[in-house]
């Protein structure tokens, strides 16, 4: 791969070299482009590592790798290992421990550089960065990881034990097209774009251990994900959520209020502020949440207010280099910095989730007919008594269809955003739970979770919720989900299976939420068993992960519960001050 050189016309003057090689302690060549701004002053370095083609910097997010040089820094962008200008082989998250280390060690010895290295990037970039941070690596002084895991199980391949579908389905796909491009197959690279095109149709194929559009040769990695249903040693060996205290970095974390990586973002600031390994590193953690989901970042509103736009994050992410590279004050210091949806405005807090953030339980009450909109299902802060449990039928053929949530990355493909529940909320297999109109308005910024209980006539299946919001006119629109494989109930590491019609209680994390619930709106949770395709549909067998087909699929009953006994409710952050 030929090295060049070439200059951007226009002021400040900007030096590009391209396809500069760093030799990995194996031997292995990967290759980056540097952005140098004229001068002969020292600079930091800023390094992003991306397995989607260094050339375009990811500018579908950030601005051009030039605007960041302009500001006063070496920028090197390059390729992941096995991906387009650079040699290997891929295989997702293998190697960028190792790589990542070697690439930190040979960007700081950069002819021209202070030493110091920020790393930043978002989705894949994320783990870029998280992973070779476990091994402290030499010139590592600042990370700005944005829309990105805290381990590559739960909350990136998986969630609760179901596969996140038109996530996982849709990348996998999107990374054999790469691989593909590497070849210059272009036959393969028209197939792949079919179906990626298709892929609502391909996810309703079953099993889905023969998901159509792939094979162990196009993407092998698909098929191990689906090999490893439970968190077991292939995932562990990624998981930066394992042990904070092997961070020693000051991080900017970014996260999208849509965003399908949003737990794990927040996790990490959350455990990097408390457990990093220095306390120079803790006191240095920041989280911003915007109102973006995962690309490009434009605001999920009609009127996004104040300083919303995607553009204000490479401000941000300035500001923080600057900051820690260069002892320049921060205008804004605050850790937490969380733009409130509804309310169209920044706030900022001293911690996730805010002090003045308090758990209240909202209780599930009917008459025993919550299904539907249509049913008697209602939402209230006061305790039920003596009640009948609700029920409903839940067959994997006739699944209930996602409509927006937290997926990635294309919104005509995944089901991503806020939407009108509506359609979903009209069919009997769900139970709808509303509370009355608010008396006044109630601010929600902190974590939000329901325990459900709840009980099946099968060995094994979902319990899939959704709050939604409802206003004056009657539109009910998501703004968290949460869901649970009964077989993993006690634990992602290990199965078991249900005793039918028996029990139990479930807890469902929503994760981090922050919206204004105006006066007059109502609060709503919607229950079933199934969110398609944002997560796969449980066969309610019990059998094999992802090895049965149509006719294995198992029709089950479900009973909700919520009397004293079983007080079956959502529980969410009110600040209070």
């Amino acid at each position: 791969m030929e090295q060049t050189a070439y200059t951007l016309p226009g002021s400040p003057v900007i030096t590009v070299e391209t396809n500069v090689p760093c030799a990995m302690r194996d031997g292995t060549v990967l290759r980056a482009d540097v952005y140098r701004p004229e001068g002969d002053e020292a600079l930091p370095v800023l390094l992003l590592r991306t397995p989607y083609g260094k050339s375009n910097g990811m500018t579908i997010t950030y601005a051009h790798p030039a605007w960041y040089a302009a500001r006063g820094y070496i920028v090197v962008v390059q390729d992941t290992r096995g991906r387009w200008a650079s040699d290997g082989e891929f295989m997702p998250f293998l190697n960028e421990t190792e790589d990542g280390v070697d690439t930190i060690a040979w960007a700081s010895r950069l002819p021209g550089s202070t030493g110091q290295v920020g790393t930043y990037g978002f989705s894949y970039a994320g783990a870029t960065q998280l992973l070779p941070a476990r091994e402290r690596p030499e010139g590592l002084a600042a990370a700005v990881p944005a829309m990105t895991g805290s381990q590559y199980y739960e909350g990136w391949t998986y969630t609760g034990g179901a596969l996140n579908l038109s996530f996982a389905a849709t990348w996998a796909t999107d990374l054999a097209t790469g691989m593909a491009r590497r070849r210059k197959d272009a036959a393969e690279i028209v197939r792949l774009g079919q179906a990626f095109q298709q892929a609502r149709g391909a996810m309703a194929a079953l099993p889905l251990n023969a998901y159509p559009p792939l094979d162990r040769a196009s993407a092998p990695w698909f098929f191990d994900w689906l090999d490893h249903p439970t968190y077991d040693e292939y995932w562990r060996r990624w998981s930066i959520d394992a042990d904070y205290s092997k961070v020693t970095v000051p991080a900017l974390h970014i996260a999208g209020w849509w965003d399908v990586f949003l737990r794990g973002t927040v996790k990490n600031y959350v455990g990097m502020r408390a457990g990093a390994g220095s306390a120079e590193a803790r006191a240095a953690q920041r989280l911003v949440i915007g109102p973006w989901h995962h690309m490009p970042w434009f605001a999920l509103e009609d009127d996004p207010g104040e300083d919303a736009h995607h553009a204000v994050v490479d401000e941000m992410q300035i500001a923080y280099f600057d900051h820690v590279l260069k002892g320049k004050p921060l205008a804004d210091d605050a850790p937490v910095k969380v733009y409130v949806q509804q309310e169209g405005r920044w706030h900022s807090f001293q911690e996730w989730p805010p002090a003045a953030s308090v758990e209240t339980s909202w209780h599930l009450h009917s008459a025993g007919s919550a299904n539907s909109r249509w049913g008697d299902g209602q939402l209230s802060l006061e305790p039920a008594g003596e009640e009948p449990p609700d029920r409903y039928g839940y067959d994997p053929l006739a699944p209930s269809m996602s409509h927006g949530g937290h997926s990635c990355c294309f919104d005509h493909i995944s089901p991503m955003g806020p939407a009108d529940q509506g359609a979903a909320e009209r069919w009997n297999g769900m139970l709808v739970y509303t509370s009355p109109p608010l008396e006044r308005d109630l601010l929600l910024v902190g974590d939000a979770r329901v325990v459900l209980h709840a009980a099946s006539s099968a060995v094994d299946t979902d319990w899939a919720v959704r709050l939604c919001i409802v206003n004056p006119d009657g539109q009910s629109t998501n703004v968290q989900e949460g869901i649970v494989r009964a077989r993993y109930r006690h634990g992602t590491d290990h199965v078991e299976l249900l005793t039918p019609h028996e029990v139990e209680a479930y807890e469902i994390p929503l994760g981090p939420v922050g919206i204004l619930v105006r006066e007059g709106w109502r609060i709503r949770l919607d229950v079933t068993s199934s969110d398609f395709p944002l997560f796969d549909r449980n066969m309610n067998t019990g059998g094999p992960a992802f090895t049965e087909g149509v006719g294995d699929a198992v029709y089950a009953t479900q009973s909700v519960l919520h009397d004293a006994a079983h007080p079956s409710r959502l529980i969410l952050p009110v600040v209070t001050a």
